[in-house]
C-alpha cells in the first residue's frame, strides 16, 4: 500500500510545490541546514524573513562559527525556541573545525553535529544532497497516519512501525526518494493539516485508511496544546528580549520591570543561564553568551 501513495502524491507535489529559497536548485547545503533548523516548530511564513537575513549576514558555517555565539542568539529575534540558535551556532563551529567549513553530506557525519538530531540529519542528505533517507517531521507522520494506519494522529513519538511504514514508501532510487520526501511533507503542511484536512483537494484520498473509515475520531493520549501566555516560556522570552535589545550586559533590575512574577522570573533567568542563552558576567548583571569566560 505506501508504494500506492508514491505517484500521486510526485504528481500533485509537481503542480502544487511552493517556491521557497531552501528548495532551489542553488540552495547551498548550510542554506538547507539553516532552514530545517528555523522550521522546527515554526511556519514558513515568519521563517522566511529571518532566513533571508541569517545567510545574508553569515552565508557559510564559518562565517557564523566565527560569529559569538550571542550574536546568533540575537539575530534569532522572536523566532522562538531561541535554544535553536546555540545548537545551529554550535554545528556551524563544528563544520569548521572538523569538516573544513563544508556541511558534510555523509548522514552518520551530519548525525555526529552538535544539535543535528534523526529529523535534521535525514532531511539535510535528503534535500540537500539527495539521498535516500526516510525524513518523517510531524507533517509527513500525519499523512502516514491517515493513509496507511487509518487513524488521525500519529503517536506522541516516533515509533519504530512508523520508521518501517516510511520505509516502505521510499522510491528506490535517490533523486526519486529524495523528491519523494519533499512532496509528502508538502501534502501534510498544505493539504492533510492538522485541523482541517482538506480531502476534496488531496490526490491520495481515495487511498486513505481513515477517510475509507468515516474518519473515526482520535482516541489515543490527549494532545497538549501550546499554550503561552503567563508561562515561563513567555517569561523567559521577555528576560531574553530585554538582553537582545541592548548593546552590552544588563543589570538585573532591567530584567525584574519587565516581568512581575519574582519567582517565575528567576526560575526562567535561572534557566536561560542553564541553556546557555545567558551568562552571568557580575553579581546582578548578565548578557547574552560570548563563547568567552565571563572574567576575561
Amino acid at each position: 500500500m505506501p508504494h500506492a501513495l508514491n505517484e500521486p502524491i510526485l504528481d500533485w507535489y509537481a503542480d502544487n510545490a511552493r517556491d521557497l529559497p531552501w528548495r532551489r536548485p542553488d540552495a547551498s547545503a548550510w542554506a538547507v541546514m539553516v532552514s530545517e533548523f528555523m522550521l522546527q516548530q515554526t511556519p514558513v511564513t515568519r521563517v522566511l524573513p529571518m532566513y533571508e537575513a541569517w545567510l545574508a549576514r553569515w552565508p557559510t558555517p564559518t562565517d557564523l562559527a566565527d560569529a559569538e555565539p550571542g550574536d546568533a542568539v540575537r539575530a534569532w529575534g522572536r523566532l522562538g525556541y531561541p535554544r535553536r540558535a546555540l545548537r545551529l551556532h554550535g554545528a556551524a563551529t563544528a563544520i569548521r573545525d572538523q569538516h573544513n567549513g563544508e556541511v558534510p553530506d555523509d548522514h552518520d557525519k551530519l548525525l555526529a553535529l552538535p544539535g543535528v538530531g534523526e529529523y535534521t540529519a535525514a532531511a539535510v542528505a535528503s534535500f540537500a544532497f539527495r539521498q535516500r533517507h526516510a525524513v518523517l517531521d510531524t507533517n509527513v507522520r500525519r499523512v502516514f497516519a491517515r493513509t496507511v494506519d487509518g487513524t488521525e494522529y500519529p503517536p506522541q513519538a516516533t515509533t519504530a512501525a512508523e520508521r518501517r511504514t516510511a520505509g516502505d514508501a521510499m522510491p528506490l532510487d535517490d533523486e526519486t526518494a529524495a523528491e519523494w520526501a519533499v512532496a509528502i511533507m508538502e501534502l501534510g503542511a498544505l493539504v492533510c493539516t492538522a485541523r482541517t484536512p482538506r480531502c476534496a483537494d488531496c490526490p491520495v484520498a481515495a487511498l486513505c485508511a481513515w477517510r475509507l473509515a468515516g474518519k473515526p475520531p482520535y482516541e489515543g493520549p490527549p494532545r497538549r496544546g501550546q499554550t503561552y501566555a503567563g508561562t515561563d516560556r513567555q517569561c523567559r522570552g521577555k528576560l531574553l528580549a530585554v538582553l537582545r535589545d541592548a548593546e552590552g550586559p544588563v543589570p538585573k533590575t532591567a530584567l525584574d520591570a519587565v516581568w512581575e512574577d519574582a519567582l517565575q522570573r528567576a526560575r526562567a533567568l535561572d534557566g536561560l543561564v542553564a541553556d546557555g542563552l545567558v551568562e552571568p558576567v557580575a553579581d546582578g548583571v548578565y548578557r547574552l553568551p560570548t563563547g568567552a569566560p565571563v572574567n576575561a
